[in-house]
């Protein structure tokens, strides 16, 4: 596939790459974070009906080396993975060969143990099945080495819900990925990586992979987490004096038998740092593992927000996607995050206040910042991705950057427009009709 035209506009200093005319409030802002030192580097790229209208990038990608962040630049994009895998169940099933409201069993007859027999599909990845957390204390090797693949699906077998199915929702952080592959696998019959490569990433000309090869290697950005001390005291503030949902999360880690805690700290041995080393990147870990550059990112998301079609490809129909529209599982206080959000067929939908403003809107965040997303209603894809990481749920640079897209004058206006006209803007999404109605709050 041949590289889309770039947009007119030269980007501001110290950015580079180019933006479209209307979209400058975008282009200043990601410049501004990194004029003032936020970002160590990063990539930003928004596709609107199609068309990019930013394609961004400047900074370090290896501050050591002083090696500069270029338009190819690829980082670890941690749960954007989430979403990534999401992208997989949505095409088994569009083509019949996965059923939502199917247990689980079905396809896997060994997770029924321990009473899952009655776990559907959707319950799992609408992180509602109470598999947030392990009994089972792991390794990262565990994740890793091949050789640990059958102890590993052993322990998935044998685990009991830590609440009653479809009673409550909790993110299930690490254990989405684990559950998933091996159901993806199991269905499909090849590794879930390759699988993406070959029907969505290569014909998309996505720049992004799971299980990422050694050829890429010298485009992977080096990832900076927050300092140990800085990072501990940050969270000791705010677990004495917060309430806001980054406090209340921060909180729960330190709780030695939180949900919160079990979700994220098991297996041990997996800090950020680890995704440094290229031996976890290999590794098709489908909760965190994946890589992408921005752009990669922004071009993966545009059959969810075009209908399903790109240049007269056909990937998905519009009856698979309309239900990912409408939020199928809502919790007002996440038993993990600790704050409002829910998800559809493992894409994350957040309140409207965060990434975008329309509800049909979904994709997913990864911890530190990095983001892939999507909206389906003024159909725009947005990939961010960055290497100094964030220690917050929902980073602050990450959300700037949305709400600078929805002040452009073509994205405001076209809802202006609509909501003078009593349309949705677009034109392909009427998400309430195509799947019936508002869904749980």
């Amino acid at each position: 596939m041949a590289p889309p035209s770039p947009p007119a506009i030269t980007a501001p200093s110290p950015a580079r790459g180019s933006y479209a005319d209307g979209f400058a409030p975008l282009a200043e802002a990601f410049a501004a974070h990194l004029r003032d030192g936020a970002e160590i580097g990063a990539g930003l790229t928004v596709y609107h009906h199609g068309v990019c209208v930013a394609d961004l990038w400047g900074g370090l990608a290896h501050a050591g080396r002083g090696a500069p962040w270029q338009r190819d630049t690829r980082a670890v994009v941690f749960s954007v993975t989430k979403g990534l895998t999401a992208m997989a169940l949505a095409l088994l099933a569009d083509r019949g060969k996965l059923e939502w409201d199917a247990p689980v069993a079905t396809y896997w007859p060994g997770f029924g143990r321990a009473g899952k027999e009655g776990v559907t599909c959707r319950t799992l990845f609408n992180h509602r099945a109470g598999l947030a957390g392990l009994d089972t204390k792991l390794t990262l090797d565990d994740c890793v080495l091949p050789e640990r693949a059958a102890f590993l699906v052993d322990v998935l077998e044998r685990q009991r819900p830590l609440w009653d199915p479809d009673k409550d929702q909790g993110y299930h952080a690490i254990t989405f990925g684990m559950y998933a592959r091996e159901l993806f696998e199991r269905i499909a019959g090849e590794r879930l990586g390759a699988f993406l490569q070959r029907e969505l990433f290569e014909p998309l000309g996505a720049d992004v992979s799971l299980g990422t090869p050694a050829s890429v290697d010298a485009r992977i950005a080096e990832l900076y987490p927050p300092p140990a001390p800085l990072r501990l005291a940050k969270m000791l503030a705010s677990a004495i004096v917060g309430n806001n949902s980054e406090e209340r999360v921060l909180r729960a880690t330190l709780a030695r038998d939180s949900m919160t805690r079990r979700a994220f700290f098991n297996p041990t041995g997996a800090g950020p740092e680890e995704w440094n080393k290229p031996r976890v990147r290999r590794a098709e870990l489908a909760s965190g593992g994946a890589t992408a550059s921005a752009h990669g990112l922004a071009r993966a998301y545009l059959p969810f927000a075009l209908g399903g079609v790109v240049d007269g490809r056909a990937y998905l129909a519009p009856r698979t996607l309309a239900p990912v529209y409408e939020r199928q599982g809502w919790s007002a206080r996440d038993r993990v995050l600790q704050k409002a959000l829910g998800w559809s067929q493992g894409f994350l939908k957040e309140e409207t206040s965060l990434f975008s403003p329309t509800r049909e809107s979904f994709g997913h965040a990864g911890i530190g910042g990095s983001l892939g997303w999507c909206d389906p209603v003024h159909e725009l894809t947005f990939g961010y991705v960055m290497n100094r990481l964030d220690w917050r749920v929902r980073s602050p640079r990450a959300l700037a950057l949305c709400h600078a897209l929805y002040d452009c004058e073509p994205v405001r206006e076209e809802a202006r427009g609509a909501a003078r006209d009593g349309a949705r803007p677009g034109g392909r999404v009427d998400a309430r009709a195509a799947a019936g109605g508002e869904a749980a709050q």
